[in-house]
């Protein structure tokens, strides 16, 4: 039986290998997921096509292996815009777009990944596309961007989707490392009220916004505005912007208490994913 990264069961390094598995795991999948499909397939509500995707994940598995080998990578700043230019420049310096050799390299750089990250301290700093962090929350990273673009793969080609309760809980350092830095400062400016996020089954959090600058605590430092519980998968696909709060609040996936309840459908919109 595999314990949940948080159990008390796990000792100290068991988290990390719980990860390195998921991304090996997940990388492996993909090979699955793009076998025999139409790369042209497009995705719903989306500018690429599956095979665009595909090769984006293996433009950035690549880079995030890079990173984590000790490389310095420059790519964009940090801010959605110049992510997405980095990304249309990667795409049009990698002309492959067979959906099966894509799925391989997607497969290969995840690996390479935890063989280069599996030799250093997982507390070791790198720089990324979203700033600075330890290594182990970079795999994180990694985790969570495939996790989100094979999610709309899997949508495209009406295949089963890799997301699940535990992978939410491994991707769950990166994205509250992620929160302040992809606060969006037009939606959230002059914003003042603490949430406390609870997702069904793992450990919550809790984001306290003071005048439009989010901050991050395992417990909220004074008396919750608003308590949002999510299921698990829902949340993941809320946080990057594939499902909408009004939507998973509706098909009560959602649900949301406290002094100003009424916050929670707009908690999403305070941040924008890169």
């Amino acid at each position: 039986m595999t314990l949940p990264p948080h159990s008390p069961g796990r000792r100290p390094g068991d988290a990390r290998t719980a990860l390195f598995e998921a991304l090996t795991a997940v990388g492996d999948e993909t090979v699955a997921l793009l076998a025999g499909c139409r790369g042209d397939t497009p995705i719903p509500g989306a500018e690429w096509t599956v095979a665009e995707a595909a090769a984006h994940l293996a433009m950035a598995n690549e880079l995030m292996a890079a990173l984590a080998a000790g490389e310095e990578r420059p790519y964009g700043d940090g801010t959605p815009g110049s992510l997405a230019a980095a990304n249309e420049a990667s795409l049009a310096a990698r002309p492959e777009r067979d959906p099966d050799l894509l799925g391989a390299q997607i497969a290969r750089w995840a690996r390479e990944f935890t063989a280069a990250a599996g030799s250093r301290a997982g507390t070791e700093p790198v720089r990324t596309p979203l700033g600075p962090m330890d290594l182990d929350t970079l795999g994180a990273y990694l985790l969570t961007h495939m996790l989100g673009h094979l999610y709309d793969i899997a949508v495209a080609l009406g295949r089963p989707h890799p997301i699940d309760r535990h992978r939410v809980e491994l991707a769950l350092p990166f994205l509250r490392t992620a929160m302040p830095r992809v606060t969006d400062a037009r939606t959230a400016a002059g914003h003042n009220a603490c949430y406390r996020l609870r997702i069904r089954g793992l450990r919550g959090f809790a984001v306290t916004f003071t005048d439009g600058a989010a901050v991050v605590t395992q417990e909220p430092p004074r008396r919750p505005d608003c308590t949002i519980l999510t299921e698990p998968v829902a949340f993941l696909l809320i946080a990057l912007g594939r499902y909408t709060a009004t939507a998973a609040l509706t098909r009560g996936k959602v649900l949301a208490w406290g002094r100003r309840p009424w916050l929670a459908p707009a908690f999403p919109r305070l941040f924008a994913a890169p």
